[in-house]
């Protein structure tokens, strides 16, 4: 099978699924604002799926590293999803939107992680970079962003689970021609895992990062709550985000063009740099285009900092335990970090405002960059364990 037959279904799921999760993350806060809850209680509803994804995605790459696939806990994943989020959208409850929400979010936090696992080993088995597959997913969030935001700015931001089951479903059609991994060894057992958790350069990255990811996850909570209470509309978010993703999807699929001229830290750092700039840019702004103008800078923030942290964990994890190893960075990255970026920045934005919230976020990733600069130059920053690779 040629190169672009074997990844075209590949390509498709991570355009499909990120399509659907730009449904999610740029209109489910104004869709809760709808059903009547306030930035306070929407925080809540958001930190369910970080809180859920910290148990699901080492639940199910657990699972793939030991049955050997990720092709079918995908499809797992996938029902899941399409099932989950059609009860989600029925509750109407602060109690019944977060227990619901809870069973939704732990069945599609992994997809995300598992999609970009299958990813890097596609890559790593044909040579090529990456950021080329990834990039669809991009793609498809940008997309969906523009198109969407248009949609639910003429027909209601209660019609949102219209265009989300439309994506999911293309997911699910997707996942049956996808080209699973092949893997050679030995089934993953338990005790393979303490690998991973006695893994010190891992873990002390892992917390690092979390200055940086905190502030990236609050912002995907609260910037269209931020642009509306700025003046702005539905459409206005949705091109806020095709805006971000668009240069997002520029970064990755010239990854392979950049990402091995230096080491992968230098990169995170000046990501680090550069978010921190854009949440005090973002805390000063007064007006709904000059969030996004300012937009661009997400490709340079978080497309850069995700290549080029995800690349550094897997040098430093066993190839036996990748599944693994990816879900417990993505459970970290978009986990923990979604449950203190939701919590505290709805706090936050209900009692002070967006531009507070967005202040202490510039704060917190310029803090981050420092910690992660010491690492860098102490051993553990330079360092891969045998066997990392």
């Amino acid at each position: 099978m040629a190169k672009s037959e074997s990844l075209i279904p590949l390509k498709m799921l991570l355009f499909s699924f990120h399509a659907s999760n730009t449904v999610i993350l740029s209109f489910l806060p104004l869709y809760l604002q709808f059903k009547g809850l306030n930035g306070t209680e929407i925080g809540w509803v958001l930190a369910i799926g970080p809180l859920a994804s910290i148990f699901a995605q080492p639940f199910f790459g657990y699972l793939s590293d030991k049955y050997k696939t990720v092709k079918w806990i995908l499809l797992i994943c996938i029902i899941g999803l399409i099932i989950g989020s059609t009860l989600f959208f029925q509750m109407n409850t602060l109690v019944s939107i977060i227990m619901m929400g809870a069973v939704f979010y732990f069945f599609t936090t992994p997809i995300g992680a598992l999609g970009d696992s299958l990813a890097q080993r596609r890559a790593d088995d044909l040579h090529i970079s990456f950021g080329t597959i990834r990039t669809w997913g991009s793609i498809g969030f940008a997309t969906s962003a523009l198109v969407v935001g248009e949609v639910l700015a003429n027909i209601g931001i209660q019609y949102m689970i219209i265009p989300y089951l439309f994506f999911g479903t293309i997911a699910l059609l997707v996942v049956f021609r996808l080209k699973d991994v092949k893997v050679e060894s030995d089934p993953v057992q338990l005790k393979d895992v303490k690998k991973i958790i006695t893994n010190k350069p891992f873990l002390i990255f892992l917390g690092l990062i979390l200055f940086i990811t905190i502030g990236h996850r609050a912002n995907d909570s609260f910037i269209g709550l931020y642009i509306e209470q700025l003046g702005g509309s539905e459409g206005l978010v949705g091109l806020a985000w095709f805006v971000g993703v668009a240069t997002e999807a520029a970064v990755f699929a010239c990854a392979g063009f950049w990402f091995k001229k230096f080491h992968p830290l230098i990169f995170i750092i000046i990501a680090g740099v550069l978010f921190s700039m854009r949440w005090f840019l973002f805390a000063a702004v007064e007006a709904p285009v000059h969030i996004i103008s300012l937009q661009f800078l997400h490709g340079l923030t978080f497309g850069v900092f995700y290549v080029s942290a995800f690349g550094y964990v897997t040098r430093l994890i066993p190839s036996i335990l990748q599944s693994t190893g990816h879900l417990v960075f993505f459970a970290t990255f978009f986990g923990v970090s979604g449950i203190v970026g939701s919590l505290v920045g709805g706090a936050i934005f209900d009692n002070f405002g967006g531009g507070t919230l967005y202040f202490g976020m510039g704060s917190l990733a310029l803090i981050g960059t420092v910690l992660l600069i010491v690492y860098h130059v102490l051993p553990y920053g330079k360092e891969i364990p045998s066997g990392g690779t």
